[in-house]
This record gives C-alpha cells, structure tokens and sequence, in this order.
C-alpha cells in the first residue's frame, strides 16, 4: 500500500492523527446534559470547526438542532461540475459506564498493545479524524476532486432525534450525490467491509405502579401486590425459552443471506463466559442483523446494600428494540407498548413512554458508489475483497437522507470492529485501520469524482 501516493501520505499524517483524536478524545462529550457538562460536549463541536475552517472548508457552522445539541457543518468546494460527496461521524459519545473498570482513564487516549484506548477511539471520533486523513492526502495528491459536506452529529448515542428533525426542516443543506457514514465498522480488522444494512430501534420507558406506598413485606407481603414483581413478569414475557425476542405481533423469523458469523468467533468477540449458552434461534447472523432484538436498559428499583424489608409500590424500566430492515420502527414501538401493556399482571397500573426512534436502513449495493469503494478498498488492503455485512445498531440519520435524498448513494464504513468494543469499557481503536480505511475513503473519492465505476 506505502507505494501509493495517498497511502504514503496518510502514513505520514499518522503522528498528526493521533494527536488530534488525543485532543477530541478529551472531551467528555456525552450529550446527557444531568450527567455531563454542556460545556464539554460544545467545546468538542469547536474542536471540529476549527478544524474544518483550517482546512479550508467554506460555511463552517455549528447548528443548533431541535434537541438541544450542536452539530457541525461544513463544505469544501470542488471542481465546478463535480460531484458533492457528504461524509457523516458524530463527536458525542457513550458515557464511560463504570471508570474504574477502564485500565487507563476514558477520557485520556492511551497506547496500549498496538491500540489507541479510550471513549469515542472508534465510535466516533475516530471517523472525524478518517475523514480529515482522507481529505489532506487529496489535497496534498493533486486537490479533492469532488465538492465536500462535512456534518459531524451532537446527540447520535441518545437518539433524540436533533439532526434528522433539523435536516428536514432544511433539505437542501446536506443534499449529496453520495454520503460515507463513517460510523460503522469493518467485520473483523484487515477485512474491507461495507454495512448495507441496520437495525432501526426503538426506546420505552414503563413504569408499574400497585401501592400508594411501599409496605412492610412482614406485615403485608404475600397480599400486597408488588410493583418490581410484576415489572419483572412484564419484562420476562419479552423473551422465550431460548431467549428470543418475543412481541407479540411483531415478526422474528427473518434470514440473512449474506456474510455468516461464526459461532465460536461471536462468542470470542461478545466475550461470552464458558459454559453460558447463546440465545435465540437461526444463525448469529440471522440474531443479530435480520431478526428484532429486545434489551432491558436499566431498572429503577431500590439497590441492594441498604435495602428495607418492603413491598416496593413502583418499579420502572428503559427498554431498547432494534428493529430489523423491513418492519416500520413506528409500529414496532406500537407492538412494543402494547405487549407491555397487556401482559403487566395483577391489574397493576402501567404506563409506556416512547423516548426515542430510529428506522432500519437497507442500502443499494449495486450502485456505482459502491462500486467505486470496492475498488478503493482493494487498494487500501491489498489481497482483500470488500465484504457486505449487516449491523445490529441503528444510525437512524441514514433512513432520513434516504428519506430526503432518494438518489443518493449512502455507504457506511468506519472504526467500530470488534476488537474496539464501543460502547463498553476499555473502548479502543486500531491504529492500523484507521490508515487504512481513510486511504480507503481517500481514493474512493477520487475514483467516484472519475465517473469510471
């Protein structure tokens, strides 16, 4: 690869790299304001400004979206009559969960083994930094040779929505022939993926409610009805025997036709303990990537040290459902609410909130964009041929550009293979990937400007 001239340039660009996403990496942007500091979360949106203004880009701006958070726009001019290529990341991230359970502190980028640690390495403070490394080896290679948009999302992880309501309420600021998500991630490391399609998803909150307040469990337990009780039967009934997800009226047995995933290689990257059993049925691909899956986020119910002898009066929980390509994420919440709802037990009083939405995304893959990132990958990891995989999560701008831009070709790559582990502790990213991948999303626009795909 070194004997291209953009792959020599990106190596070269490396150390510059990793200084950057030391910088971003800093911020403690989680867009849960109770949690976090709005302070750290705009302080990141003007460490991405910046750094567009300083490579020239035109427009530069942070937009204030209907939810409350910054997303940061800009656009870089090509030649007249060229294409417009809009590239996507997000700067907000997952919190850190428990610190103490990182080796090195999350907010503090750390090389470690051939990796570089830390919360948003992958997911996705890495893509604004792919996207930087592509467009310098351009510039330095002959000019970028397509007009650029750059959005770069506030609130991506709380999936409140702010970006898709303010792209609507203005459709013509993000119009593209073709826009890279880079927010996805390969396979596995060294093998060039494209994610055609995702999982939509859904969040709702239901709250359980029996007593006018808690009771002593000597003196009225066994007759008292118990809020946390007849929480935990509700959320029991989501799941069968084998653990499937289990709805009622909303469709589980869908196939995935493309890219199987080993057994034994899944449980290897889940980090399934020996002897515990995978749930569902199918394959792994059919689980992960075709089929609905329910997760119970979190419980409100009392922790157990200092918890009292009693009858708990209410109980409430926060329920994800990835929502599988083909099935209206509006009515799979619809089918959600309303499981809860009738299966809550002991007339107990109950009450569902929808806290946020995504749709599932399929994409074209016999487009000529995807044609023109075959051929870039080839070159980006030589030996290799670009695969197609599913992802089980959801990027719920992609159904919205869809939605508003129905000729453009959208393509999803990026950071997030196993090995990283977004969204839990000890999060990383793969030094050797992200060269790779901005070679990669460099010569795929260079070939996409060509029109010989």
């Amino acid at each position: 690869m070194s004997s291209n001239p953009v792959a020599a340039t990106v190596a070269s660009l490396m150390p510059r790299a990793k200084e950057e996403l030391t910088e971003l990496v800093a911020f403690k942007s989680v867009a849960d304001f109770d949690q976090f500091p709005r302070s750290e979360s705009e302080g990141a949106a003007r460490w991405i400004a910046d750094a567009l203004t300083a490579e020239g880009f035109q427009e530069v701006a942070l937009l204030d979206t209907p939810d409350g958070t910054q997303s940061v726009y800009g656009y870089l001019p090509g030649p007249e009559g060229a294409r417009t290529v809009l590239l996507y990341a997000h700067y907000d991230v997952q919190p850190p969960l428990d610190e103490s359970g990182w080796t090195t502190p999350p907010f503090e980028l750390t090389e470690r083994d051939g990796r570089w640690y830390g919360r948003g390495t992958a997911d996705c403070k890495g893509g604004v930094i792919m996207h930087l490394l592509a467009l310098r080896a351009l510039r330095a290679d002959g000019g970028v040779p397509v007009h650029v948009k750059v959005i770069v999302e506030g609130s991506e992880e709380q999936g409140t929505g702010g970006l898709e309501r303010y792209a609507e309420e203005h459709p013509d600021l993000l119009t593209a022939d073709a826009v890279v998500i880079g927010d996805a991630g390969n396979f596995r490391a060294g093998l060039p993926t494209v994610t055609s399609t995702l999982r939509g998803m859904t969040l709702v909150r239901v709250s359980v409610d029996t007593l006018e307040g808690n009771l002593h469990s000597g003196q009225f337990g066994g007759a008292a009805p118990d809020a946390l009780a007849a929480l935990v039967r509700v959320l029991d009934s989501l799941r069968a025997e084998d653990g499937s997800t289990t709805v009622d009226g909303l469709s589980a047995d869908s196939a995935w036709d493309g890219l199987q995933y080993d057994d034994d290689q899944f449980r290897k990257d889940a980090k399934v303990l020996d002897g515990v059993e995978l749930i569902g049925s199918g394959t792994v691909a059919d689980r992960i990537w075709a089929r609905p899956a329910v997760t119970v986020l979190g419980i409100d119910c009392p922790p157990v040290v200092g918890a009292t002898p009693s009858v708990q009066a209410s109980a409430r929980a926060l329920i994800s459902l990835r929502v599988p390509p083909g099935v209206d994420a509006a009515e799979a919440t619809a089918l959600l609410r309303a499981h809860l709802e009738s299966r809550t037990p002991w007339g107990a009083r109950v009450s569902t909130e929808q806290i946020g939405q995504g749709q599932a995304f399929r994409a074209d893959t016999t487009s000529p964009a995807y044609r023109a990132m075959a051929e870039a990958m080839a070159v980006a990891y030589p030996g290799q041929e670009m695969q197609f995989a599913g992802q089980g999560g959801s990027i719920p701008l992609c159904n919205t550009l869809a939605a508003l831009y129905p000729k453009a070709e959208i393509l999803l790559i990026g950071l997030s293979e196993p090995e990283a582990r977004i969204h839990a502790v000890n999060e990383s990213v793969s030094p050797d990937e992200l060269e790779r991948l901005s070679v990669a999303e460099a010569l795929f626009l260079r070939t996409y400007a060509s029109g010989a795909n």
